[in-house]
């Protein structure tokens, strides 16, 4: 939203400077984005006298001035030598002095003495292309002999007007009329708003355009459509004021009444349109369209109408894209000599369906869909058709209208303590009271509370706390002062991290201690991609997605990581490792998500070794002292292993098969407790998946599945005691003939239960199986080597009770395996 100092000092009586002014709208939510001063470039340009114009000794087509200056209007003449190349210039004539030192802005040169031929210059006088004011550039300016010699050029031509560029937040529509900012202005107490009463314009005839709504549109697209016919106009060219007004904040004069409408729509935020009424045929007709009619908008751009949108139609069809813009064939000319002008109240989410579906982008349409003020739908008109008459003359018709405005009358109760309260700011009733009033509210105190009735202009303010707003923003927010927190108990503070959080927060730091880089990615993926991870369906997909690519809730945490591991190949990484700690979505319904992490080592297994180049600490994956390797299964175990254990999943859990089906059948593996559940996945990507998501090369991952591992029955943060002994340990190895389909976890499972108390750990160190195997021990049949470590506390282990233990590993070993001891 643009506009002009002078054009705000139409509605606001005020002594604020520019400065004040500005800082005032930042600081009550009106932004300030930019300030263009026409000082600032054209300041130091004045008006001066040519004493004497004499040719050139040395040059035939340039002159040698004696002109007289002024440092200011009421400073006494100087004269100084300009070497001037203008074919006008002449004794006698005024002019525009730039004096040596200035940036003269159509050129950006900084204007220094010099001599030219010869012949010393020290200054310029200039033309209007070298101040910017137009593209003439074939003499210096020329202004009237009676100009003030010594006054700034800008002043004298009223060009000297800064324009303020704001931006407006969504809920503010009444702050894109230039009379809501003074509003705004007046309440913060940088002037007083003045009064601005439309009076009515009596009508001297009847119209000869009907309008009338259809009853669909009247209850949910257009309640109620102004308009009087205006005949025998003379659309010339607008006032200098007006066109300064419009140039001033980029809009291009066309006509006057063109210009009318560009008017209201910035000076009272009320957008209009104007119809020539000769090339109507018969009444106008709101309606919802059918679809498929088409519209040749006032830019010559083509629109065909779709169902639910608002059209304005006469007898022969469409002449407007209702609120939006109106129809080249009934525009206005300079040829038009009978008008119809157009005052309506539209309804914003119409408005806002129709223009992004036809991706119009228009000044009413920005207006409309934020909302309009209703109660001043005919008021806009009265005041639109006084100015008509003023500039284009003509008689007026009595107004036509059908619908019934809508009612936007809603009082607000809040108490004047809850300013305090809600922003921790004290201010008086009496101030309250005033800011109030001032926005245009008229509160009335009833029995102690504040009754606060919310004018027609202000759509957002819907409750309490949006009266508090508005007093503490012109109250300024900046007076808030900070304040400490009561604490709430003596003595050390209690823990403020839940469990789960505290969790989540060891989980990335041992990510991230490992070499992986953490992501944040979306919680949305496309339908492919979702399927391939087990999601998909209507629970998860939304209803209104950013993009196709991201139409559904992610079922796991790997798409996106998988995505980004595709755009980090695509910009030449080869070796890196990613993780993501975040929500994944089993459906649509609340509830229905859980606590993932997951991790992917893409490429070598050197990513550990990058780390530490990057903090400085040693060479990076490519160096002739380090052997570079491919990620494999055992660097995903290990790392899901240390992540585990860092959230605290018991030790109990074991590793066995069943991954899920976008992991590789044969190279991955879950770790659970117990057959159902499941704590971890780990292992290589299915290359399948791998080629769906564009990731070259092989692939490990993991996933953790937060929200299985269960939290210990001790709350108590030490750690526990170290058990030790000081008894020799005795290490013993055993190799079992057993099925080929036999895994070596069942083997160390059964052996570990042989003996829990003096079995301290069970390893297997080798395996032998293939063909060589099965001729030495049968078909189907393979070998595999246990160390075992026994742990004695009490007395050391003598020959008799080391054998008894052995034993009992063999006999719990084939019975839970079918093997036999290998001899």
């Amino acid at each position: 939203m643009k506009f002009t100092i002078s054009w705000l000092k139409v509605h606001l009586e005020t002594d604020a400077s520019l400065d004040e002014i500005t800082e005032a709208l930042t600081d009550m939510g009106l932004e300030v984005e930019g300030v263009e001063d026409p000082s600032e470039d054209l300041g130091e340009f004045r008006i001066c006298r040519v004493v004497e114009c004499a040719e050139h000794p040395n040059a035939d087509r340039l002159r040698v001035c004696r002109v007289e200056t002024y440092s200011s209007a009421a400073s006494d003449p100087v004269e100084v030598q300009v070497v001037c190349g203008a074919p006008n210039a002449r004794t006698g004539m005024i002019g525009v002095f730039a004096p040596v030192g200035t940036l003269i802005p159509g050129t950006q040169i900084d204007l220094r003495a010099s001599e030219i031929r010869g012949v010393e210059s020290n200054g310029m006088l200039c033309s209007e292309r070298e101040l910017m004011v137009s593209n003439e550039h074939d003499g210096i300016i020329e202004l009237p002999d009676d100009a003030p010699l010594g006054e700034r050029y800008i002043d004298y031509t009223g060009r000297n007007d800064p324009v303020v560029e704001i931006a407006v937040t969504p809920n503010r529509p009444d702050a894109l009329g230039v009379r809501g900012i003074a509003r705004d202005l007046a309440a913060r107490g940088l002037g007083r708003l003045k009064p601005a009463h439309a009076q009515a314009v009596e009508g001297r005839c009847e119209s000869t355009v009907s309008v009338s709504i259809d009853s669909n549109a009247r209850e949910s697209g257009c309640p109620a459509f102004y308009g009087r016919e205006i005949r025998g106009v003379e659309n010339g060219t607008s006032p200098e004021w007006l066109r300064t007004r419009l140039n001033a904040i980029g809009l291009r004069p066309i006509s006057a009444l063109v210009d009318i409408t560009n008017f209201f729509t910035y000076d009272r935020n009320r957008p209009l349109h104007v119809f020539d009424a000769d090339k109507l045929k018969g009444g106008l007709r709101i309606h919802w369209a059918s679809g498929g009619e088409k519209i040749v908008a006032l830019d010559d751009s083509e629109h065909e109408f779709g169902p639910n949108m608002l059209a304005i139609s006469d007898d022969a069809g469409p002449v407007s894209i209702a609120g939006i813009t109106g129809g080249k064939t009934t525009g206005c000319t300079r040829e038009t000599v009978n008008v119809f002008l157009e005052s309506a109240y539209w309804d914003p989410l119409a408005i806002a369906r129709a223009g992004r579906r036809l991706k119009i982008n228009s000044d009413a349409r920005y207006r409309f869909e934020r909302g309009a003020d209703p109660q001043f739908t005919l008021e806009g008109l009265e005041l639109a058709t006084r100015m008509v008459l003023d500039l284009c003359g003509g008689e007026p018709s009595d107004i036509v209208f059908d619908g019934s405005m809508p009612e936007s009358d809603r009082t607000i109760e809040t108490v004047p303590e809850r300013v305090a309260n809600l922003i921790g700011m004290d201010i008086p009733e009496p101030e309250q009271v005033r800011i109030l009033e001032a926005l245009g509210f008229q509160p009335k105190k009833v029995a102690g509370k504040l009754l606060a009735k919310v004018p027609s202009w202000r759509p957002d303010v819907a409750g309490e706390a949006d009266i508090v707003e508005e007093i503490a923003r012109v109250a300024s927010l900046s007076r808030l002062e900070g304040q400490p927190l009561s604490r709430v108990a003596t003595g050390v503070t209690k823990p403020v991290l839940t469990p789960a959080q505290t969790r989540e927060r060891a989980v990335r730091r041992t990510a991230a201690s490992l070499g992986y880089n953490e992501c944040v990615t979306y919680s949305f993926v496309d339908l492919s991609l979702a399927e391939l991870f087990g999601g998909g369906g209507d629970s998860r997909q939304l209803q209104n997605p950013i993009s196709s690519g991201m139409s559904h809730m992610r079922p796991d945490l790997l798409p996106g990581l998988l995505q980004a591991a595709a755009r980090n190949q695509a910009r030449g990484f080869e070796d890196f490792a990613l993780f993501e700690v975040g929500p994944v979505f089993s459906g649509g319904r609340p509830g229905e998500q859980s606590l993932q992490a997951a991790g992917l080592l893409v490429g070598g297994a050197g990513r550990r070794h990058h780390r530490r180049q990057l903090l400085g600490a040693g060479p990076g994956p490519r160096h002739h002292r380090s052997e570079r390797r491919a990620a494999d299964i055992f660097d995903a175990k290990a790392d899901v292993e240390a992540i585990l254990a860092a959230a605290g999943a018991p030790k109990s859990a074991l590793v066995r098969r069943g991954a899920a089906s976008w992991w590789h059948p044969g190279r991955s593996g879950v770790i659970g407790l117990g057959p159902k559940i499941s704590l971890a996945s780990f292992g290589e990507l299915n290359p399948r998946v791998l080629r769906k998501a564009d990731v070259k090369g092989t692939v490990m991952g993991f996933t953790v599945h937060l929200d299985s591992i269960p939290f210990a029955r001790s709350r108590s943060t030490a750690r526990d005691a170290l058990v030790s002994s000081d008894l020799q340990s005795v290490e013993r190895d055993f190799a079992f003939i057993v099925g080929a389909k036999v895994e070596a976890a069942d083997i160390v499972r059964a052996a570990s239960a042989a003996d829990r108390k003096l079995i301290d750990s069970v390893e297997v160190f080798d395996e032998f199986s293939g063909a060589e195997a099965e001729a030495r021990f049968g078909k189907g049949m393979k070998s595999l080597a246990i160390n075992v470590r026994l742990q004695p506390f009490e007395r050391n282990l003598t020959e008799e009770a080391t054998e008894a233990v052995g034993k009992r590993i063999v006999d719990s070993v084939a019975k839970a395996t079918g093997g036999r001891l290998r001899t």
